[in-house]
């Protein structure tokens, strides 16, 4: 992956240039002054796999799931 860095200064006049590189894989560091401040980089699309952490608990479904909700879940409470 390359690398471009850009002043604090220059950013809101290139953001368009900017994501066009991000787009083609390329990592922007915004400097301040000689500081990095902050990183740009492409996201790698990830695959979700249902049921991957369900030792954790980290995620479950209802069996009624689908099921309407009764009335008095749609009336405001008082």
């Amino acid at each position: 992956m390359t690398t471009k860095t850009i002043a604090l200064e220059d950013v809101q006049a290139s953001l368009d240039a900017l994501f066009a590189l991000v787009r083609e894989g390329t990592e922007v560091i915004i400097m301040d002054g000689s500081k990095p401040l902050a990183r740009v980089s492409p996201v790698e699309p990830g695959k979700r796999i249902m049921g991957l952490h369900e030792h954790l608990g980290a995620a479950w479904m209802s069996d009624d799931f689908d099921e309407p909700l009764p009335d008095e879940s749609w009336q405001a409470s008082p």
